[in-house]
Parts: structure tokens; sequence; C-alpha cells
């Protein structure tokens, strides 16, 4: 077996107002786990527990109802809001991957997101990006959820500084990027009810292998197995959150910033089935995903005759439109050649 680890790193220098050498440290580690890794364990966050508590109540009041009352609650997929079913997406395709031959990732999910409510300026031609919330009558659903919401914004905007001072950049480079941050939190469920429609066999997939689509990604977990990240090795590792930390991985556009100095990890869900039943797992990724409108591209520091540019300028827009257009309408995303090259490649 080769060796896997993903780094534990503690951010608090940077949420209590550290030293410039206790930031710097943290600095430097994030940027080791980042060019390593991609997947970094986050203490020192600030988020108080109870907030996180009622997280994990507010989605198990909401994925305990009956399914038609869930449903109820779908939204087009175009919109990255509301509810979505078990096997109404597959992943894999965000990254053109061809052996995904249906919609089969088995997870249900809630999404809520900022909206043009909080952005009334955002450009017309990518308001798109902003759908109005549909929040489900269940009690204390919405002021949990936005409780929490806010905490994991602010965890994102911290690593972006983060990000920043690691990269000798302006500490306020991101800022620019993301005033009218694409943030979605997406509640995920695995636990499904019996009677499901869920083939309980080797190809079971929760969520299949994929990248980010943004700037940096924010999970909360329950401590169960499921996560598998593909480490450098090839070789898909199992990953769980340690006790109070929180799970902090890169997207695409971080990737292509830094022409893959920092990579964004390819991950994917296998949770357990013990006895043919598939062993309750909950999660809440929190994308921080860049302004519609924005253009991406190499950063000339991350540019050598070694390392010539990777990738070329994409809009947010287009970037997020091509990979949610395969994981939620199964168009292959024929942009994405670096990853799903990765993917093939991959020990199963």
């Amino acid at each position: 077996m080769s060796e896997f680890c993903v780094p534990a790193v503690d951010i608090n220098p940077y949420v209590t107002h550290g030293t410039p050498d206790e930031k710097a440290a943290v600095a430097a580690a994030i940027d080791i786990a980042c060019r390593d890794v991609g997947f970094i364990q986050i203490h020192g966050h600030g988020i108080d527990p109870t907030v996180s508590a009622g997280l994990a109540e507010a989605m198990d009041a909401f994925f305990v109802l009956p399914m038609d009352d869930k449903k109820s609650w779908r939204r087009p997929a175009s919109e990255n809001r509301g509810y979505t079913p078990p096997n109404s997406e597959s992943l894999s395709l965000s990254l053109g991957v061809e052996s995904a031959s249906r919609m089969n990732d088995f997870f249900e999910a809630y999404n809520v997101g900022r909206s043009v409510d909080d952005y009334p300026d955002v450009p017309a031609e990518v308001a798109h990006h902003y759908a109005t919330n549909t929040w489900p009558v269940v009690d204390g659903f919405e002021d949990k959820v936005s409780a929490y919401f806010a905490e994991a914004e602010r965890v994102a905007v911290t690593m972006t500084t983060i990000f920043a001072d690691a990269l000798k950049l302006p500490s306020d480079f991101f800022s620019a990027l993301t005033d009218h941050s694409i943030n979605v939190l997406r509640m995920n469920n695995y636990a499904l009810p019996a009677g499901t429609d869920v083939r309980l066999d080797g190809d079971l997939t929760g969520m299949g292998e994929h990248t980010d689509y943004g700037v940096v990604t924010v999970l909360w977990a329950d401590e169960v197995r499921g996560l598998q990240v593909l480490g450098s090795d090839g070789v898909w590792h199992d990953v769980s959150p340690e006790s109070g930390a929180l799970l902090i991985n890169l997207g695409d556009l971080t990737a292509r910033l830094t022409n893959e100095r920092w990579m964004s990890t390819l991950h994917r869900v296998k949770p357990p089935v013990v006895d043919g039943t598939i062993q309750r797992r909950r999660s809440a990724a929190f994308f921080h995903d860049a302004n519609a409108d924005a253009v991406i591209g190499p950063l000339e520091s991350c540019i050598d005759d070694d390392r010539p540019a990777l990738y070329t300028p994409v809009t947010v827009d287009e970037h997020v439109r091509a990979k949610l257009a395969g994981s939620r309408v199964g168009v292959r995303n024929e942009a994405a050649a670096r990853e799903s090259a990765r993917v093939l490649k991959s020990r199963r």
C-alpha cells in the first residue's frame, strides 16, 4: 500500500488576527498541501459546533420527508437550486468521461446559494448563476442552513486570503474575482429510504469521479467512510474528516490560475454497504466559485520556460456552464481533457 495523507493545518492565525510569522507558517503549510494533495484538513476555522449541528438537524429534517414531498422542491437543472433526487446526476460526465452511460449517482441533495437579491447589479447575461432560493417548508430549515452558509462563506474567503499569501500575491487579489461570487451550498444525503430504486452492486456510485468547479470548496461531512481522493500515485484513497475539522479542496479555477502548481484533486464518493444497506452518510459542500463574469487564466508568476501555460483564459460562466451541463443534463464536457485523462489512468 502506498502512503497517503491529507495534511492537517490550523488556520487560527488567520481567524483571530495572528502575528505575521504565524500567518506565514500557515500559508507555507497550505502551499505544500495544495502542491502535494489538493485536499486539506483545517482546524481553527472558528465555526461554532452548534452551527454545524444545526445544519445537520436541518438536513435530517428535510431528507426524512417522503420522496414525493421532496420532489415538489425540484427546480430546473440550469438553476442549480432546490432538490435533486437520486439517479438524476452523473458527476463523471462533468469531466467528459465516456463510461457514465446514464445518470447513476444515487445521492440526493438540496442546493441554496447567493442570488440576484444579494447581487442586484450582476450582469444580465450571467444572472442565471444567481437564481433565487427555494426554501422547503420545514421548521427551522432556512434559519439553520443560512447560519451555516454564512460561516462557510467566511471560511472560504479566509482560505482565499491564505491562498494569496501562499502564492505571493497581494492579500486582496481574490477580492476582485469574488465580490459577487457564485456561492452554492449543496447538502448531500447517502442514506436513502427503504424501497428507493438503487442497485447495490459492484458499480454502486454515490457520487462519480469529479473535480470541483471553482476556487475552493469547504466540506462538512460525517466521520464515515465514503469519500475517496485520487492520489498522485493513481490510487483512490479513503478520506474522512478529523473530529471538529473541515475538509478543504481546490477547484478547477484555482488549478487554472496556478497553471497546475496546485491541483484540482479528483474525488468521488463510495459509501459503505453493510448487509445490502447503504450506511448513512451526510455532507455539505460550500462551493466558492468566483464571479460569473470573471476571466480566469494562468498567473504570469506560474508560467515559465519549463512550464508554459496549460490553459487558455475562460470566463467562469463558460466553465461552470460546461461542467453543470455534464453533471446535471448529461452533455459530455469536451473542455475537461486534462481531468478526464487522470480519471481514465487511475487504478479503480
